[in-house]
């Protein structure tokens, strides 16, 4: 049954389908299922595979989707995200596209939905299926290690100070190699966070790569407040990017929690 996140059925595509997709990870999965040549628009920030997106038009981002620019590139199908993407966005894309693709991955395991999903409404069911194997091979790979317990901090804003709640997509990928972030519980699935607060109570502080790009520079800047605690960067890309990079993904937060 081809159900969305939003309760949608949704039937194959047929054998030309026009796709615009507003979610950056996902461009780069439709890629590799070898949709490419399907899609007729994205946003600035979907930036791979650069070689093969940097012709396809944008159409704004991913919060301030530019929906006449959407409408003249006659899309039959507009994939979007729950937390990528607003309700106002998603609503307004109804109202002329024919086929609204409602997406909502919030752990590494639900990319096996998300492949099979989109493999069979685009006819990809054989190339989202050896997506599927690739996944599970790295997720079997560290569920089968004994990760000691770490209480992280991840950071994905600077000025507030802004981190991950437990029940987002990255504090469940960094669940995996036994990172578990803080604060516990969280209010806010990003919550605001005081670094003095966690002082004491944190064994590494990891710097993403994005939204907030943290550079070399900003870790004196948190070791100050937080001298008992490892503090670098890591790329985000790798822990929050759900859809095919997540495959690699998995393989690089094993390298990063073993080394």
């Amino acid at each position: 049954m081809l159900v969305d996140a939003a309760g949608v059925r949704h039937a194959p595509a047929g054998p030309e389908p026009r796709i615009v997709c507003l979610v950056p990870s996902i461009t780069e999965l439709l890629c590799d299922l070898g949709l490419a040549e399907r899609l007729v628009g994205r946003t600035g920030f979907c930036i791979h595979p650069w070689e093969t997106v940097r012709t396809i038009p944008k159409v704004g981002g991913t919060k301030d989707v530019k929906l006449d620019a959407v409408r003249a590139l006659a899309p039959t199908h507009a994939i979007v995200n729950v937390d990528e993407n607003t309700r106002g966005t998603a609503d307004a894309l109804a109202a002329f596209v024919p086929h609204v693709v409602v997406t909502h991955p919030c752990g590494p395991l639900d990319n096996l939905p998300l492949y099979r999903l989109l493999g069979a409404i685009f006819d990809r069911e054989t190339e989202a299926e050896a997506l599927c194997a690739a996944l599970l091979r790295e997720h079997d790979a560290l569920a089968a290690r004994d990760w000691p317990a770490r209480d992280v901090l991840y950071l994905i804003w600077r000025e507030p100070w802004m981190t991950v709640a437990p029940d987002t997509y990255i504090a469940r990928t960094l669940a995996l190699v036994g990172w578990r972030t803080l604060p516990r519980p969280a209010a806010d699935r990003y919550p605001e966070v005081a670094l003095a607060e966690v002082a004491g109570a944190v064994d590494r502080v990891l710097l993403s790569s994005e939204p907030y790009h943290f550079k070399e520079r900003h870790i004196a800047e948190v070791s100050a407040v937080l001298p008992d605690a490892a503090v670098e960067l890591i790329d985000g890309e790798m822990t929050s990017w759900y859809g095919s990079r997540a495959i690699a993904g998995l393989r690089y937060l094993g390298e990063r929690a073993g080394g």
